[in-house]
């Protein structure tokens, strides 16, 4: 019979698999976006234009790619214009010159001279550098010298196509992984009013450390905008849903504050019940109100909506925490602040600003 650290590590091997496998999905129309480009621009440079072995026309095509959308159109520019520019510099070299330990430090410095020179990209500079190598050392044949500046150029401008067709994923992706910080909201509020309501120590600690795991939630969604407003700016033919993309890249901050709030209340439901605090039934009743009420924004942001639906749910929630019998007991009092904070927060997801949202929260009552 396994024990609890077998469980564990089971558990854990699991959740990594689990972590793995949805960053590939993330990433696996990028990858075979750059798996497409890299075939077809062997097939243009090999069987249309006629060069027998096209070695650059691939390399281009997916360097130039690479497997994000961030300012992917000016990386396109400057790494195809990189590579051919260190293929055609390191050729002319070699056949001056020659492959020596002297040359090659001669070479590098040169392709990196002349492209800061040129541009100054970073991106650009390494290009150059690393291609001259490639010439000078791999294939030093300095009769090829145009046909793979042009097989760089092929590959470069395949990139350029490939970078403006970009699936719409990456533009559902921010809504739906903020529906997911707001389920998670919810259940951490469900479960605080359930260990409201019992006051049991361990059920309290499991949940204390459940909520301390969700920083990375709030990543995935930044990362989720980022991406979104990336492939907007890089495809002209998603450029009119550039709006709505900004619109939910802005409820990043309130949500990463309601969960932050979140984690807060839950701390404090720990505490409670660790020195054996009663926290007012009421309080109880009211988390397990605004997690129906998050459940709602959840489900509107699914749906691709701003979770206007949910206003009405989190103004009622807040309206009860102004009449709720208050406690004298000071960990009590921070849960109802934080559950106020947590509806302030919300509510900006619903379309309001942050003044009116805090101005929907009537005072607490004394």
């Amino acid at each position: 019979m396994h024990g609890p650290p077998f469980d564990g590590a089971l558990h854990r091997g699991r959740m990594s698999l689990a972590t793995r496998v949805d960053r590939w999905r993330t990433r696996r129309w990028a990858i075979a976006q750059c798996a497409i480009a890299a075939g077809l621009a062997w097939w243009i440079a090999q069987d249309l234009v006629g060069h027998p072995t096209p070695f650059f026309a691939p390399v281009a095509a997916v360097v130039s790619l690479g497997t994000s959308y961030g300012q992917r159109l000016r990386r396109v520019a400057e790494v195809t214009v990189g590579v051919a520019l260190g293929v055609f510099g390191g050729d002319l070299l070699v056949r001056l010159i020659g492959t020596h330990a002297w040359s090659i430090t001669l070479i590098v410095g040169l392709a990196m001279s002349a492209a800061a020179l040129l541009y100054g990209g970073q991106v650009f500079t390494i290009q150059a550098a690393v291609q001259s190598i490639v010439v000078a050392t791999l294939i030093p044949d300095p009769g090829a010298a145009f046909t793979r500046w042009t097989d760089a150029l092929i590959g470069g401008g395949v990139a350029i196509v490939a970078a403006t067709v970009v699936p719409a994923a990456p533009l559902r992706r921010p809504r739906e992984q903020a529906a997911k910080v707001s389920r998670k909201i919810r259940d951490l509020l469900q479960a605080a009013a359930d260990v409201m309501t019992t006051g049991d120590v361990e059920p309290a600690l499991d949940l204390l450390a459940e909520a301390r795991s969700t920083d990375h939630l709030i990543r995935e969604l930044q990362d989720a905008a980022d991406e979104g407003l990336d492939v907007v700016a890089s495809s002209p033919f998603r450029i009119r849903q550039a709006p709505g993309l900004r619109k939910m890249a802005e409820l990043v901050e309130p949500l990463d504050r309601a969960l932050r709030s979140t984690r807060v209340l839950v701390r404090n439901c720990a505490v409670a019940a660790y020195r054996r605090q009663p926290v007012p039934h009421a309080y109880a009743l009211i988390t397990a109100d605004l997690a129906a009420a998050v459940e709602v924004v959840a489900t509107e942001l699914d749906a691709h909506r701003m979770a206007v639906a949910a206003q009405p749910a989190l103004l009622a929630v807040g309206a009860a925490t102004g009449d709720v019998e208050r406690s004298d007991d000071l960990t009590s009092e921070v849960i109802l602040a934080q559950i106020r904070s947590v509806i302030a927060d919300l509510l900006l997801l619903s379309g309001m600003d942050p003044l009116e949202a805090t101005d929907a929260l009537p005072p607490a009552r004394h």
